[in-house]
């Protein structure tokens, strides 16, 4: 699994989990239903919010959630899981996305990649992502020529930057993207008036989540010697950060003016466990529900330098993701490396030291006092 929205399960309670694992489960089984079982490795934890707000926004009726069949993923439980459109434009939305991150780790010479024959096929396997990709977005009304054009011309920009070239010229195709996945969820609710607002935080989740992974891989990019926006127009860590966070205010703010049916979840991955990414991405504050020390932090020990690990390529990666998936390690283990970016990643059940608070509202202090916009919690 892979993206920047990893919300730990005890912040998100055991209402607001099961809800989250049913649009993730939903998610992974519209594309094995719609694309077959290999485009399953394609599941992410930032597409399902495609799928998220499309029910959130949408009248309470009966065929939104199907009984699923045991799946290792669950401990072989049934479980009830998301169905319907969002599913289904969440899975287009995150073939298209794949099939250009393939084509760019091909032309890049990525890991076994470098050798004809397995590049080969990678392209074959991207070709095939996009064309399904553009089918389910057709079957819901979506045209995915938006992410396509994103993608391609987003390859244009990088080549011409350098420094004095602002971030955020580097940032737009994502952004364009995003939007327009976003302002489509309000297509497929029935309430069209939402896609303004929308498309608004869909264009800066996009910005956040290309500043996010800028700022994760920038010491690995330099070991490898590969492209990154912030080295290559010489942003400085602390106007990135500027960025995130005006791109997280702006979210809250575009949130507001989203009409609702039931918020809870929408509004817990976007105005709050987004801003924990971005205190994991920058190494700042950790879980909230703590309150600083009174003896300020403690005194880190020097560590010693880490040789970051190069990543996989997309056979193996792919090897890796299943064995994952069929071990329940993404599921439920404390910790486990991603299988292509060899990176840290948490499992969704794991541990963490924020406690178990299960509501989303500002009395009990767990969103830090924050108004950004209707909470539905249980406080």
């Amino acid at each position: 699994m892979f993206g920047i929205v990893r919300p730990c399960s005890h912040r998100l309670g055991e209402r607001l989990k099961t809800q989250w694992m049913a649009h993730l489960c939903g998610l992974c089984l519209a594309l094995r239903g719609d694309h077959g079982q290999f485009a399953r490795v394609v599941t992410n934890y930032d597409g399902l919010l495609v799928s998220v707000l499309t029910e959130a926004q949408a009248e309470r009726a009966g065929g939104w959630r199907r009984t699923a069949g045991p799946c290792p993923l669950r401990g072989m439980r049934t479980a009830s899981v998301a169905q319907g459109e969002g599913a289904r434009l969440a899975a287009a939305v995150s073939l298209v996305l794949a099939s250009a991150k393939v084509r760019d780790h091909v032309a890049d010479g990525d890991g076994l990649l470098a050798r004809r024959p397995v590049a080969a096929a990678a392209r074959r396997v991207a070709r095939s992502w996009g064309r399904a990709g553009e089918r389910g977005g057709a079957a819901v009304g979506f045209d995915t020529a938006v992410l396509v054009d994103a993608v391609d011309r987003q390859v244009g920009i990088e080549a011409l930057a350098g420094p004095g070239t602002s971030l955020l010229t580097v940032t737009e195709p994502t952004e364009t993207a995003t939007a327009a996945a976003f302002a489509h969820t309000a297509v497929l609710a029935g309430r069209p008036g939402n896609a303004v607002p929308l498309a608004e935080a869909g264009r800066l989740f996009g910005r956040l989540a290309h500043l996010l992974d800028a700022v994760e891989d920038q010491a690995a990019d330099a070991e490898a010697g590969a492209w990154n926006p912030l080295t290559a127009t010489r942003t400085p860590l602390t106007e990135a950060r500027r960025l995130a966070d005006d791109a997280l205010h702006g979210i809250r703010l575009a949130l507001k003016d989203v009409e609702f049916v039931e918020a809870g979840l929408a509004h817990r991955l976007l105005a709050h466990e987004l801003e924990r990414s971005v205190d994991r991405a920058f190494g700042t504050a950790s879980c909230g529900h703590r309150a600083p020390s009174a003896f300020g932090p403690p005194p880190q020990m020097p560590q010693p330098p880490v040789t970051p690990k190069q990543p996989r390529g997309l056979l193996a990666g792919c090897a890796v993701a299943l064995g994952l998936c069929c071990t329940c390690q993404v599921c439920c283990a404390d910790e486990f490396e991603g299988p292509w970016s060899r990176k840290k990643r948490e499992g969704c059940c794991g541990n963490c030291d924020c406690g178990n608070c299960d509501c989303g509202c500002s009395d009990c202090g767990c969103c830090d006092g924050c108004d950004c916009c209707g909470c539905d919690c249980s406080c």
